[in-house]
């Protein structure tokens, strides 16, 4: 059982990795796309990357209530062979519309995966385990999203924005077939009443919509998503833009902004996730509440260094805040994500991820990205950017908040 789970957690690991390059590879191109014969502005450039978050958001539900109720590998290695194919169309687009359509298909592929994948680990590990094995997981959020400025900035630059598609496609086809591997434990196999709370002691296993109805009636469970959602506001804003930021207001060459950009997303990332895994785990034997609020403090901690980050001209400032700021930032991915699942039931976990993210985004970086590319259009990129430090105050709040009342 031990292997079993061990292989899980690194295929699911390896594609998590996948999935975030894949994600933000857009980001190390949007100058060369802005620049291209496709003649895009901001506005339409921020659409695009909305587009992704619109589909992936809106098929999560679907998704996660047949996660609760199918069997889940297939649906796994479904998502990654989907997004793979749109990944790799996206180097073949013609427009703003052949271009905005393969980002949004790859939304699909990455609904199938991004939802049911916590909920299999979390049966697959036990509950005290789970801070770590989730930061484990999310890891691939930082390093594969540096993966994909680094990957993209070094291929456009030497074979062109459109080779940078289809080089972070073709992978996916072979990833899943790992997925074959994969076991299927029962679900709340890992969990009891006295290590699981809420999420043991409810343990209703009623799907789709009346699973769904009971979560959104959880309290503590809409906390968690809705900080969720202003911290994907901040991070999804950033992420997208950051690139862009770095040449045009700091003066960087697009190969010194996307390589320089995805070294501190990557090494920032792996500290803090990382730690923030370990400090949720570790705070949990004093309050069942840890994971909310180490997620909570880091956050607040997070928003003077990002200030400074976006305003400061001096550029060992900048750089020093920036790396503080995603440090801090980072701690949060691991716990957020095991508050949400420990808040509900095991056979409604699931359908639990599949709404976080349709809360997270739809709050979150849907709106972020064509905000920040309109007020970038209206006044300039270092002024919009000016909105992420107040989205970061917000998520720190609603998670204190939460962690105070569930106590």
């Amino acid at each position: 059982m031990r292997r079993a789970a061990g292989y899980t957690l690194g295929v699911l690991t390896l594609i998590n990795f996948l999935n975030y390059l894949d994600r933000w590879i857009i980001a190390s191109l949007l100058e060369s796309i802005r620049k291209s014969e496709l003649h895009l502005n901001d506005t339409q450039l921020g659409l695009i990357g909305s587009g992704f978050i619109i589909v992936y958001m809106a098929a999560s539900p679907l998704f996660g209530t047949l996660g609760d109720r199918r069997s889940r590998p297939p649906l796994i290695a479904m998502g990654v062979m989907i997004w793979s194919i749109a990944t790799t169309l996206a180097g073949f687009a013609r427009g703003f519309t052949s271009l905005f359509a393969a980002r949004a298909t790859v939304g699909i592929g990455e609904a199938a995966y991004g939802t049911i994948a916590p909920a299999l680990l979390a049966d697959a590990f036990p509950y005290e385990k789970r801070g770590r094995v989730l930061g484990i997981f999310f890891v691939a959020i930082p390093v594969g999203s540096a993966a994909g400025y680094i990957l993209g900035g070094l291929v456009d630059q030497h074979f062109g924005w459109r080779a940078a598609f289809w080089v972070a496609g073709a992978p996916g086809l072979l990833l899943a077939m790992l997925v074959a591997g994969v076991k299927d434990p029962p679900r709340g196999a890992q969990d009891s009443v006295e290590s699981g709370g809420h999420a043991a002691a409810v343990g209703a296993q009623s799907g789709g919509m009346a699973a769904a109805l009971h979560i959104l009636h959880n309290s503590q469970f809409l906390l968690a998503a809705l900080g969720y959602a202003m911290w994907t506001f901040a991070i999804g804003g950033l992420g997208y833009w950051m690139p862009a930021f770095l040449e045009r207001v700091r003066g960087m060459t697009h190969a010194q902004a996307t390589v320089t950009f995805g070294a501190i997303a990557c090494g920032t990332g792996l500290a803090g996730t990382f730690a923030g895994g370990f400090l949720g785990d570790f705070f949990l034997k004093r309050t069942k509440q840890s994971y909310l609020w180490v997620s909570g403090i880091s956050t607040l901690i997070a928003a003077p260094f990002t200030f400074v980050a976006l305003t400061s001209p001096n550029r060992s400032t900048y750089f020093t805040a920036l790396i503080i700021a995603e440090v801090l930032v980072f701690i949060s991915a691991g716990p957020v994500n095991s508050a949400i699942i420990n808040a509900v039931a095991p056979h409604e976990r699931a359908t639990a991820v599949g709404l976080s993210v349709l809360v997270t985004h739809l709050f979150g970086d849907v709106p972020a990205t064509p905000i920040i590319g309109k007020l970038s259009d209206a006044t300039s990129l270092d002024r919009a950017f000016l909105i992420v430090p107040v989205a970061i105050v917000l998520g720190g709040v609603i998670w204190c908040v939460a962690a105070w009342r569930g106590r």
